[in-house]
């Protein structure tokens, strides 16, 4: 297992406090140390700050690409590897026609865009917004790579430690942990010879490395002076076999992932997450990202792993859609429409989803996909069943979803 990312959380002000990105660099190096002597290897260190849209008053192009490229000069010069500029917020319709700016004035500056929340519900102007961001954001660079720094986000609170969905609240400074630990699961299936050894091992192996991960970060909090948030250990993978979500599901018995068999599967690595004790922040899920996961990206390319099949895990225990990667002449409509599921789905379950959709330019469902990325796998376009919507789900702003449990009106006792 290892360590994804170690964020970092705070307000860096306006115009930038160079003393708080000092902190955030006196912290991250700190774990860094402490991690690794503790045996495990830290992939990134990141930093999440405030929305751009509350930092910067009365945003605009220009303001937006000079502060992302102000924040990506201060982390490069303290060895910081990423940094989120939050989200656009729907009560800043034009913070979302801004993120296409974010993301091309830099390279290793992420942003997000907000969907759905509580208690209004799912915004189809966001969607509507979100959408024409993505399909903007996927002609930088040609290729529609630059689509992996923006999510859409529904449901997501503060401070999970998972890119792009990492912003802070405003309050005090803190850090969390995300996880690579999707090898875990592998290993704990292997070496069981029952579904239930199989997840009690798993749970097993959740605490140990939870139980030291949390002391190692107890001790960092203490001599850096920061605050511990917690460690997302969702069971994220990396486009290996032996530390690929999708080669757990099949080892416990599914013919291929995507197939009949897989919501039990996800379920039952699901609950090993709920039963773990953890000082636990973030999503707690399955992350199940096909271009980051050599057996889903293979299953997307044989075709028996769909968008729809996504989204059916994310109702039970997936954190949305992630690393899709959809036809470059997919419409801002057609995007729309799946955000706007998606984001009902975050509210009818109760859950923080996200969606990071890759439209790749020239591409067509079906065509081979690679990137020169060491965290992707090549694979195929995927498919997307979707169109413009119309009629009363077009003319909305707001659409109420309540959350299942609050959704049934309490039964009266019957007579007699």
């Amino acid at each position: 297992m290892k360590i994804r990312s170690v964020t970092y959380f705070f307000d860096p002000g306006w115009p930038l406090r160079r003393d708080r990105f000092d902190d955030a660099s006196r912290l991250l190096e700190e774990a860094r140390g402490a991690f690794q002597s503790g045996g495990y290897e830290v992939e990134t260190t990141r930093v999440a700050l405030v929305s751009f849209a509350k930092l910067i008053p009365e945003p605009s192009e220009e303001k937006c690409a000079d502060l992302a490229r102000r924040v990506e000069a201060e982390c490069f010069v303290r060895a910081i590897d990423y940094a989120s500029l939050g989200s656009a917020l729907p009560e800043s319709p034009l913070s979302y026609d801004l993120l296409p700016t974010l993301l091309a004035s830099t390279e290793n500056v992420f942003a997000s865009a907000v969907i759905a929340e509580r208690p209004r519900g799912v915004s189809v102007r966001a969607c509507q917004a979100a959408a024409r961001a993505i399909t903007r954001v996927s002609q930088l660079g040609g290729d529609g790579f630059a689509n992996l720094r923006l999510a859409a986000l529904a449901c997501v609170p503060p401070f999970s430690p998972f890119f792009p969905a990492a912003y802070h609240d405003g309050g005090p400074a803190g850090f969390a942990i995300a996880t690579e630990a999707a090898d875990l699961a592998v290993e704990a299936i292997s070496s069981s010879h029952s579904l239930r050894e199989a997840r009690t091992r798993l749970v097993e192996l959740i605490e140990q490395h939870a139980g030291a991960l949390t002391r190692g970060a107890t001790r960092v909090a203490s001599a850096a002076g920061g605050r511990f948030l917690g460690i997302d250990f969702s069971l994220a993978p990396f486009p290996e076999e032996m530390r690929s979500l999708g080669a757990a599901l099949e080892r416990l018995g599914v013919p291929g992932a995507g197939l009949a068999g897989t919501v039990t599967a996800a379920a039952i690595l699901a609950s090993a997450l709920d039963q773990a004790e953890i000082h636990a922040i973030g999503f707690r899920g399955l992350l199940l990202p096909p271009l980051e996961d050599a057996v889903l990206a293979r299953r997307v390319a044989e075709g028996v792993l769909t968008v729809s099949d996504l989204m059916l895990y994310s109702t039970l225990c997936g954190t949305g859609l992630d690393t899709i990667p959809l036809p470059g002449d997919v419409s801002p409509e057609q995007l729309s429409a799946q955000l706007l599921d998606l984001g009902a789905l975050a509210l009818r379950h109760d859950k923080p989803l996200t969606a990071r959709l890759m439209p790749v330019p020239g591409k067509r469902a079906g065509d081979e996909v690679a990137f020169a990325f060491d965290y992707f796998a090549p694979s195929r376009v995927m498919a997307l069943k979707s169109e413009g919507l119309t009629g009363l789900l077009s003319e909305e702003d707001w659409i109420d979803i309540p959350a299942l449990h609050a959704s049934r009106p309490t039964e009266k006792p019957k007579d007699g």
